[in-house]
């Protein structure tokens, strides 16, 4: 879901500036003009016709099983279902048959996979990037995150979508922190994904993954300089990027600028890379502008010129073409990301509406919807077999998809009610997120005029000013008013109560939502009724003479997410190619997107030069592709691992059970409070030095050939067990007293 709301406060600056990222994900603007929209037929594309065998980068040096896999191709979707949304529709991934089968017949694809907390665009393509969750990745509390001031009088906006390297002193230097945006758990900028490839002989292309490329003027700036970023046109440097190895042909020119990461584990002197379509395109296209996989070129909707579509936004048919040209370029590791389908803004779809929808968001199973996923689909087949004409298929080359999350969509029962969407398209009379201003429902039903700031979302982060500690009065009282606060809902009618569960600091902590950086924290967050979606108006904030003043529906928007709800937490992973069992659809096994870069690692043979907070997912991998530390006792690995991940996800069950003990803690009184928080920081030490073993054991079982005892798996997995036993029986109310 793609949101044009703007964070109270929130600077308005580049593209991709918290005005147009507020507190959600990218927001959609396609603007091509009708002229660019004929979509060809698939033996007919350019693309296929001029293909030939790609080449393969000779400096490249991945350590797969039997030295299968020369190429990576990882795809990042936003929000494309696995699930059905309705029963009688078939889901995103069932209406792209070209991909699906591809995965399924090729792989595995699993939908018992999860995000991080909170569950956004940024924290969840960094946390499937890196194997860290957001407190060593710097950016739990996404697409934006407030900073106190150095007085705790207010707060400042800080986008997450940045360059790796970008300073929170470069993008607000009011906010009084000179640290990395993407700030590790030492203070240091965390670890960048691609020196694992680059140290290995091997190029590094990226479209449209936030981190790995140019996102905005400031980073513009940091890189070619101040006179550069103030005439530099958006389309040219923002988006693209290829990370070169030493030597690499494709940067032995003037379009190279050094790869700058002065914190890096390990160093990483003496590398270059391109920037921007600009310095990009001349390389890998030097006959002329990328098309996209129908043979149109690839332009920026906004500014109706060649080059990397700024809104963030990428349809299949734009991000696998670029993606395509890169691989058959040489660049041996491409990482792309897709947008959601179900934006009625994105003008780009072939056989869509020409308008947005009657202003009013798509449903599983509406026409426009449907024609999207048509058209992706038919990208997808195009991508294959494009890249199988290249010598580039699943006996080669290793697949991973992953969306960055799910989302819930908000909205009335269709029309007619049996509609599938395929051969009876849907309609809604009422669909849209539910807006709600925080601030006015709390002067109206609690008269509390506290001043605070708030990250725009379903699950909002609040900042109250002056920055109060957990125990002081002004944040116990807002907490028991923000539990108290309902609605009537302006679709089905109800009153609903709008907090379903209350994190306080303590929690956050526990949850991998605190960072190095305190000024970053949120006084509390409330995951809320995933129908509405919170924000503040300001100044000043009054109180509502009716409930239309602060409640309403808003058809703009119908799908949330950054919430706790399974449903929007609860996703997919896929993966394809040598090395991967061909298992289908196998949900079996509990992973979150901490897993896949210590899987992805593994299958390719190489290392971080850090610890991951995921594992890698043994049960996905054949024999001969298993680190000799894991086949050594395979068993052991595997059932620690799996205890591993119950203790220290997000999602897990002793997450997911401590979110419960919190929330009822937080409500209760302030004695009862204080208990808690006592209990919590033991709890917390215990897990975070547990995991910090267990961890260590998985790693070195991964990558330096020991394998797990079968004693050690033992005695720390019953260590973990009895610890999530402990946090379930707090989360039902034994042993806790209440007052």
């Amino acid at each position: 879901m793609k949101k044009l709301k703007v964070s109270s406060g929130a600077p308005i600056g580049s593209l991709r500036s918290p005005f147009f990222h507020a507190n959600c994900s990218r927001f959609a603007r396609r603007l091509l003009a009708p002229a660019l929209l004929a979509c060809t037929a698939l033996a007919g594309l350019p693309g296929l016709a001029e293909a030939g065998p790609a080449p393969v980068q000779a400096s490249c040096k991945l350590h797969s099983a039997d030295n299968k896999i020369k190429r990576v191709v990882y795809i990042v979707f936003d929000n494309v279902h696995l699930r059905r949304d309705n029963p009688n529709v078939p889901s995103d991934l069932e209406q792209m048959p070209n991909l699906l089968n591809f995965l399924q017949g090729n792989g595995v694809i699993s939908g018992n996979h999860y995000t991080p907390l909170i569950s956004h665009t940024a924290d969840d393509i960094l946390t499937g990037l890196t194997g860290v969750y957001g407190d060593r990745h710097g950016s739990p509390v996404s697409n934006s995150f407030r900073i106190f001031k150095q007085d705790n009088s207010a707060t400042v906006s800080q986008t997450s979508f940045v360059y790796w390297t970008t300073t929170t002193a470069q993008s607000h230097p009011e906010a009084g922190e000179n640290l990395p945006v993407l700030v590790d758990e030492n203070g240091k900028n965390a670890p960048a994904p691609w020196p694992a490839y680059t140290r290995a002989g091997c190029d590094v292309g990226v479209f449209s993954l936030n981190g790995l490329a140019i996102e905005n003027n400031t980073d513009i700036a940091n890189i070619f300089g101040s006179s550069v970023a103030s005439t530099a046109q958006n389309q040219d440097y923002l988006g693209i990027a290829i990370h070169c190895a030493k030597g690499s042909s494709l940067c032995g020119n003037s379009f190279a600028k050094s790869d700058l990461l002065p914190d890096e584990p390990g160093g990483y002197g003496g590398f270059s890379a391109l920037y921007g379509n600009i310095n990009v395109q001349p390389v890998i296209s030097p006959s002329g502008f990328v098309t996209d996989l129908d043979g149109v070129v690839i332009t920026d909707p906004i500014s109706n010129k060649p080059g990397f579509p700024t809104n963030f936004d990428p349809s299949a048919t734009a991000s696998l073409g670029y993606a395509a040209k890169m691989l058959e370029a040489g660049v041996p590791v491409v990482y792309t990301y897709v947008a959601d389908a179900h934006d009625p803004q994105r003008l780009d779809i072939p056989n869509a509406p020409a308008t947005p929808n009657n202003g009013h968001a798509y449903g599983p199973g509406e026409a426009g919807y449907v024609a999207a996923l048509k058209s992706y689909d038919q990208a997808f087949g195009t991508f294959f077999a494009r890249l199988k004409a290249d010598g580039i298929d699943e006996t080669n080359t290793l697949f991973v998809v992953v969306p960055d999350e799910n989302d819930h969509f908000v909205g009335g029962a269709p029309t007619p009610a049996n509609c599938d969407g395929v051969n009876t398209p849907c309609t809604y009379a009422k669909v849209g997120e539910i807006d709600a201003f925080l601030d006015r429902l709390l002067i109206t039903q609690r008269a509390n005029s506290t001043a605070f700031d708030l990250h725009f979302d379903d699950a909002p982060n609040m900042y109250i000013h002056g920055n109060p500690q957990p125990t002081d009065a002004i944040t116990r009282t807002m907490e028991h008013d923000l539990d108290a606060l309902t609605a009537t809902s302006p679709i089905s009618g109800n009153t609903d109560k709008l907090s379903k569960l209350l994190a306080d600091r303590a929690e956050m902590k526990l949850l991998h939502m605190v960072t190095f950086s305190p000024a970053r924290t949120p006084t509390l967050t409330m995951f809320g009724n995933d129908d509405y979606f919170f924000e503040t108006v300001k100044p000043p904030a009054t109180g509502c003479a009716s409930q239309s003043d602060c409640v309403f529906e808003g058809p703009g928007f119908a799908w949330n997410h950054g919430d706790f709800q399974q449903q929007i937490t609860q996703t997919w992973v896929a993966m394809a190619g040598p090395g991967v069992k061909r298992l289908g659809r196998h949900d079996k096994q509990f992973t979150d997107h901490a897993d896949v870069r210590p899987t992805l690692m593994a299958l390719l043979g190489l290392t971080d030069d850090y610890v991951h907070e995921g594992r890698a997912v043994a049960e996905f991998m054949q024999e001969n592709a298993l680190p000799s530390g894991i086949r050594g006792d395979r068993e052991s690995f595997v059932e620690l691992a799996r205890v591993f991940k119950q203790l220290n996800a997000p999602k897990g069950e002793l997450g997911r059970a401590s979110l419960v003990w919190s929330n009822r803690s937080v409500t209760a009184t302030d004695r009862n409070y204080a208990r808690y928080l006592k209990r919590i920081g033991d709890i917390t030490t215990d897990r975070d030095q547990l995991a910090g073993q267990i961890k260590t054991v998985l790693n070195n079982a991964t990558f330096h050939n020991q394998p797990v005892a079968e004693a050690a798996e033992d005695g720390l997995g019953h260590r973990a067990k009895r610890l999530i036993d402990e946090v379930k029986r707090l989360a039902e109310g034994d042993g806790d007293l209440q007052d």
